[in-house]
């Protein structure tokens, strides 16, 4: 048989909290919650990850195609507008 012991999700994550909110060093939390340091480093990194993934945006293809249309569609309204701010200036000096 094993010896390893299996830790539940909710304490990983209570443990992970901990650690984040406390201020101790992860060697003390480790020692108080008589886990190994380096699972407590590995968890923190894996629920990092899980929320780098939660907070990332998913672009599907027909929406990569919608932002290149708008991005055309905006470089010529910039151009149309560059070309409106000349114009005010051609046309608001005085004329002699």
């Amino acid at each position: 048989m094993s010896d390893r012991k299996t830790f539940t999700n909710e304490f990983k994550k209570q443990a992970v909290d901990l650690l984040n909110s406390s201020g101790k060093k992860s060697i003390e939390i480790a020692n108080d919650l008589g886990i190994n340091r380096d699972n407590l480093l590995r968890w923190k990194r894996e629920f990092e990850t899980v929320e780098r993934e939660k907070n990332t945006v998913k672009i599907n293809p027909s929406d990569s195609e919608e932002i290149l249309k708008l991005k055309k569609e905006m470089a010529i309204i910039k151009q149309e507008r560059d070309i409106l701010k000349k114009a005010l200036g051609i046309f608001s000096k005085p004329q002699e």
